[in-house]
């Protein structure tokens, strides 16, 4: 691996990582730059295009192309680190970006609430799975993104007609989350993000009882741009969000919390392996979280090359 540049970027979204490029380029890492779109490679060969690979694969990267790589890269991903690249956020961590119901389990199994949930993999079931939930409930796709993929339904009447009509989301695996709405105080969640499974900064987004949502306000839902204000959560729930990343595996992401305004109690529903970062971070948090990122993978260089 010796001829090889230091990093490379596997990246989907074009427009989303120019901040990240250029502060690798005032860095001076060297550094390649490859596309999702078009790539292909050779079980038997294929050497990394790097020592280090940075993953910036979106879960909702299904909702821009049908011919989307959320299962391909992790085949790629695991081909890499077999022949001893570093992956940050590899094949492992994807496994779990890719599957919220696995998500879940994960968070539960540290002793963290949920939102109630029932997983199936036939439409047929989601009745029977809703009637040990309270109502409003709802549906999500195992696999999405950015909002994508969740229905709200009111009463058990409502649900058995959408099932009759087909009127519900699909997920892209096949497999669907039947869950309670959970009202989250004052209409906000907030996403916990970390690095080296240790927090870097928070913000509370003003999510209108969404669940899952982009990771920079660069993006919008329903043509409306996402509001976001730093956080300063409790340092109980910055432990929890480093204790769910240690245990992801995850090497720079976000956790989702919200409190649950019928009880109080934090539910921590997403983890997310994409942080494209706030946009305007210095007027949002007054310093560059890419600084600290670009550290880290200078410092998974340097172990690379020793």
């Amino acid at each position: 691996m010796s001829a090889m540049p230091d990093l490379a970027v596997f990246y989907e979204h074009p427009a989303w990582f120019a901040p990240l490029f250029a502060a690798l380029d005032a860095r001076g890492i060297d550094y390649v730059k490859l596309g999702i779109e078009g790539h292909s490679f050779d079980p038997a060969g294929s050497p990394p295009p790097a020592r280090v690979v940075l993953s910036r694969l979106a879960m909702s990267s299904f909702l821009r192309s049908a011919d989307h790589a959320i299962f391909y890269t992790p085949a790629l991903y695991a081909h890499w680190e077999g022949q001893g690249a570093r992956i940050i956020n590899g094949a492992d961590v994807l496994a779990v970006d890719a599957n919220k119901a696995r998500q879940l389990a994960l968070i539960s199994s540290l002793g963290l609430a949920i939102p109630a949930t029932r997983v199936v993999h036939r439409a047929v079931d989601i009745p029977g799975a809703a009637a040990e939930l309270r109502f409003p409930i709802v549906v999500k796709a195992n696999i999405g993104g950015s909002g994508a993929g969740i229905m709200r339904y009111e009463t058990p009447d409502d649900l058995a007609l959408a099932v009759a009509d087909k009127f519900l989301p699909t997920s892209i695996d096949g497999v669907l989350l039947v869950q309670e709405y959970v009202p989250a105080r004052g209409g906000r969640i907030t996403r916990i993000e970390t690095l080296d499974r240790k927090f870097l900064y928070a913000l509370d987004i003003d999510g209108g009882g969404q669940f899952d949502l982009c990771p920079a306000d660069a993006c919008v839902a329903d043509g409306k741009p996402i509001a976001m204000t730093k956080a300063d959560p409790a340092p109980e729930l910055i432990d929890a969000a480093e204790r769910i990343a240690a245990a992801a595996g995850l090497d720079v992401g976000g956790i989702e919390v919200m409190i649950d305004d019928r009880d109080g109690v934090p539910r921590f529903y997403d983890i997310n392996a994409l942080s494209n970062f706030v946009a305007k971070p210095l007027d949002v948090l007054g310093w560059d979280p890419h600084e600290k990122l670009i550290d880290y993978l200078e410092a998974e260089i340097a172990k690379v090359k020793a």
